[in-house]
């Protein structure tokens, strides 16, 4: 047996983005790459903006002395500077250098966070649907995740929240704008986390950090202004990066911030340098950070996202399909119109669509497009998922 029982049973929990994605590539042998219409990866086929190539650009003219070496496990000095003053001007709390670490994108930054706070046996509450690897990452460190159902906005159900943080909770992590819905959350909902979150650390005298996984922030729609963790939590932790805002995600670049308000957060940053490097990252890629040092106020173009999922849901609608309208990110989540989401998506996959189930983002019944994609993919998906609802309306 070449594997542990654990991680071939982990494989088959957390195998559906996977799988979709090998199903597409025999699919588009046997048919034709034109006539099979991939929906279910968030890879962004948008290349990153063009001041990130005139920033790749002097640094290559330029090289610095030793840029390639060892750093400091936190990252390099100017890089955590530039991501604290952009913090800074975005929320007005006194970020320095100092609350700063860069990490191998958001998917590293929440492992270190996981490892530095929990001990065995303690629990992340997550809400559905959720990104399935959250489940992975905690047992990674010895932790589990408790899930929160939704209300039909896939909003959290505060009373399913409240009862599920316990005297093991070690933090409550959020994903605002989703994967995969596109909800976010405002600050109506951040106070009434927050407010439970208080309630329960006095409860069971503890210590309970809200964590906000927030690589979709700076891709919001319909002139929302983004909630920002820090000011209603003192112990606020967010895990990011620069994957989707600048098109990066071959790149692997983010960052863990701390709240400077944070109790004991001398000691947290020290625990969370100190994984940084025990979890074998070491330090966060040395060139990416030379660039992204450039690049805090600089995006891609949303637009082009917000007039994709406008076009979208407007089909998808008109077609029959039932879905909340995403706020932002480049995921939508219709419901499936069978109560077998696996079976839907088996129908769509007749018709040369691919998507995701929702069971594999712990919510059934639903299923998840990807619209980060060509407009020839997306237009020429409109037949097969107008078919596929056609046979069970």
């Amino acid at each position: 047996m070449a594997i542990s029982n654990k991680v071939r049973g982990f494989m088959e929990q957390g195998s559906w983005i996977r799988k979709m994605f090998e199903e597409g590539i025999a699919l588009k042998q046997e048919y034709g790459e034109e006539n099979v219409f991939d929906l279910s990866l968030g890879n962004p086929v948008m290349e990153p903006p063009q001041r990130f190539y005139e920033e790749l650009k002097k640094i290559s003219e330029n090289p610095k002395n030793g840029m390639h070496r060892y750093m400091p496990n936190a990252g390099l000095f100017e890089t955590r500077k530039a991501v604290a003053e952009g913090l800074l001007q975005e929320t007005g709390i006194p970020f320095t250098a100092g609350n700063i670490i860069m990490t191998c994108g958001a998917g590293g930054a929440l492992n270190v966070v996981m490892k530095t706070l929990l001990d065995p046996g303690q629990e992340f509450v997550i809400f559905a649907p959720f990104f399935v690897e959250y489940n992975f990452y905690a047992d990674n460190h010895g932790g589990s995740c408790r899930v929160v159902p939704p209300d039909e906005n896939f909003l959290p159900n505060m009373e399913a929240l409240r009862t599920a943080i316990n005297a093991k909770t070690k933090g409550v992590l959020i994903n605002s704008p989703n994967n995969p819905s596109g909800v976010v959350y405002g600050a109506e909902t951040l106070s009434k986390i927050c407010e439970i979150i208080k309630d329960k650390e006095e409860e069971f005298g503890t210590e309970i950090y809200l964590i906000s996984d927030e690589p979709y922030r700076k891709i919001i729609f319909d002139d929302l202004k983004y909630s920002y963790i820090f000011g209603y939590h003192p112990r606020t932790i967010v895990a990011t990066s620069h994957s989707k805002d600048l098109a990066l995600p071959g790149e692997r670049i983010g960052y863990v911030a701390v709240n400077p308000y944070c109790p004991d957060s001398e000691e947290l940053l020290d625990g969370l340098v100190f994984c940084n490097r025990t979890l074998g990252f070491v330090n966060a890629p040395a060139l990416a950070q030379y660039l992204v040092a450039h690049l805090q106020t600089t995006t891609i173009d949303v637009g082009v996202y917000e007039r994709k999922r406008n076009y979208l849901f407007k089909k998808l609608t008109g077609m029959g399909y039932s879905l909340v309208k995403p706020q932002g990110a480049f995921y939508m989540f219709p419901k499936s119109p069978i109560d077998d989401d696996i079976q839907f998506t088996e129908e769509l996959k007749r018709n040369k669509v691919l998507v995701v189930p929702g069971s594999g983002f712990g919510l059934p019944g639903h299923f998840r497009i990807s619209y980060c994609l060509d407009d020839s993919t997306i237009e020429g998906s409109f037949s097969g998922l107008e078919k596929a609802i056609a046979k069970y309306r």
